[in-house]
């Protein structure tokens, strides 16, 4: 399974985004989640996720998460401004899935 988590100050204005990615997940029957947490939670899934994307209000930790994943095969990148702010959850899952592929 693809474990795509989302990361943003609280956690909480990407869940709406986490909603409609994880709808677009069962739709397509993928065999993926998406979920949110704050940025003071993600060390504790280092081991436990393939994909991280930041939300565009904290792309300033993209260095900090990268060194935070080094060394595993996580990959991390920054949600889109476009589809943060129209909460295209599909985009965001496609951005996450080529994420994946690079």
């Amino acid at each position: 399974m693809t474990r795509i988590m989302l990361v943003c100050s609280a956690g909480m204005s990407t869940s709406l985004l986490v909603t409609k990615m994880n709808r677009v997940i069962k739709e397509k029957n993928l065999d993926a989640e998406a979920f949110a947490v704050a940025e003071a939670d993600v060390k504790n899934y280092v081991d436990k996720v393939d994909v991280v994307l930041l939300g565009p209000q904290v792309r300033y930790l993209l260095n900090k998460m990268q060194d935070t994943f080094k060394g595993t095969n996580v990959k991390v990148g920054i949600i889109e401004t476009v589809n943060y702010g129209t909460m295209n959850g599909e985009k965001v899952l496609e951005q996450a899935m080529k994420l994946l592929e690079n």
